[in-house]
């Protein structure tokens, strides 16, 4: 678990986890940002609710009502969630983006302020719809040797172990939750 010296203290008032909808993407690497918010809903015994092109719940993590979103739009329309999160006055830097990274060895998390989306379409679909100003929670998947075995590398299921993939969402929750502590004190 890495801490980016250069993460501003925001006030986290929603969490969109990055994936597509439907059965044959449920454990893909690709759906990493909807297993982690499922985690986070399941911590708090919430349920979620359809609404508009999403499924949303609320929870509540250090006494901050917070609301985790996952985009039923596909990927490359991720961003499409933001208008109604701008209706609620939940501005972009309120916002914090939970997605896979090649980039990143498979389970290294790491906090990240801004940037490009750096080839990742739901990133690139947030961008487009709101700028980049949001915290990002980027989860390593590791990355195919060749690059272009990435777009059936991302929506393959995990190689790795069940209690594993697990123990590193419940590593990854704990980074969110410990961020939002940070922002109490």
């Amino acid at each position: 678990m890495q801490h980016n010296t250069a993460i501003p203290n925001l006030e986290i008032k929603a969490i969109i986890g990055l994936g597509n909808p439907g059965p044959a993407y449920t454990f893909t690497r690709h759906n990493i940002g909807f297993l982690i918010v499922d985690a986070l809903a399941d911590q708090s015994n919430e349920s979620w609710q359809e609404k508009q092109n999403m499924l949303l719940t609320q929870i509540i993590i250090e006494g901050k009502k917070i609301l985790l979103i996952k985009p039923m739009t596909y990927m490359n329309n991720s961003g499409e969630v933001l208008a109604y999160l701008q209706k609620q006055g939940i501005k972009q830097d309120n916002i914090l983006v939970i997605h896979d990274e090649l980039e990143l060895p498979f389970g290294q998390t790491k906090l990240k302020f801004d940037g490009s989306a750096r080839g990742h379409n739901g990133l690139k679909s947030i961008i487009a719809h709101g700028g980049a100003n949001f915290l990002r929670l980027r989860f390593g998947i590791d990355r195919p040797i060749d690059k272009n075995h990435v777009p059936d590398y991302v929506l393959a299921k995990f190689s790795e172990t069940k209690n594993l993939i697990n123990a590193k969402i419940d590593l990854a929750c704990n980074m969110v939750a410990d961020y939002i502590k940070k922002q109490n004190s």
